[in-house]
């Protein structure tokens, strides 16, 4: 058994992965060999990720609040807390927050053979995100 004190600060997330404020906080990554890592995310109302991709999968299990995600061509789909998420591999999506709510959410990843664990596309545009269902209707 090994116990790791946090030593890390929350980290804001980039622009250049984030619209709006996102606030991340690593919860494991573990010693090689493994390649898996996990992370806290909190995504303030309207934050959302930018549009990206995992070469083998991601999994977000949502803890708080109400968010949105949604996968390349597919409907927009309103998350709540106990939900988890699945992203195929190399699957195309972007994932946040309501526009009036807060959502956060544990997100689980796996590196590759080159430890890449996620290559980020373009922003979600706001035309983009205005199309999501209200969260009361769903």
């Amino acid at each position: 058994m090994q116990i790791t004190r946090s030593s890390l600060d929350t980290a804001k997330g980039p622009s250049d992965w984030f619209t709006g404020d996102v606030y991340i906080d690593a919860m494991a990554a573990a010693p090689a060999p493994s390649r898996v890592s996990a992370n806290l995310v909190h995504f303030m109302p309207g934050a959302r990720t930018h549009w990206h991709r995992h070469p083998l999968g991601q999994t977000v299990f949502v803890t708080e609040g109400v968010g949105l995600c949604q996968r390349r061509g597919g409907p927009i789909e309103v998350i709540r807390p106990g939900d988890r998420v699945l992203f195929e591999a190399d699957e195309e999506h972007w994932h946040g927050a309501a526009p009036s709510r807060l959502m956060v959410h544990v997100a689980i990843n796996e590196g590759d053979a080159d430890h890449d664990v996620v290559h980020w596309l373009t922003a979600v545009t706001d035309e983009e995100y205005a199309a999501a269902p209200s969260v009361t209707d769903a």
